[in-house]
C-alpha cells in the first residue's frame, strides 16, 4: 500500500516509498487544482505510485470543490483513462 500525504503548505502531495521521495505539485488558481508535475524516479517506477498521486489528488479537489487542470502530462493521461473525475476537468 502507498501511503500518500498532502503538504499544503508546499502545495503537493507525497509518498516515500523505499526511502524515495514522490512527488506531485499543483497550484490552486481561483479555484481550480492545475497539477503541474508528478514525479516519480525511476529507481520505484513501474509500482503504481504516480497513479496513487494522482487519484489522491483528484480525491482532495472533489472534497475541496475545486475544479482540477492536468497540465502534467501524466495527468492528463490519468484522467483520459479515468472518465469517473470527468466533473473534475476545468
Amino acid at each position: 500500500m502507498i501511503s500518500v500525504t498532502q503538504d499544503t503548505a508546499r502545495s503537493r502531495f507525497t509518498a516515500t516509498v523505499d526511502g524515495v521521495l514522490c512527488v506531485l505539485d499543483y497550484q490552486l488558481q481561483g479555484g481550480a487544482m492545475a497539477i503541474t508535475h508528478t514525479g516519480v524516479p525511476s529507481a520505484v517506477g513501474g509500482r503504481g505510485i504516480a497513479a496513487e498521486l494522482t487519484r489522491q489528488a483528484l480525491l482532495a479537489a472533489r472534497a475541496n470543490g475545486w475544479k482540477v487542470r492536468p497540465l502534467c502530462s501524466y495527468a492528463d493521461a490519468y484522467m483520459r483513462r479515468h472518465p469517473e473525475y470527468n466533473d473534475l476537468l476545468a
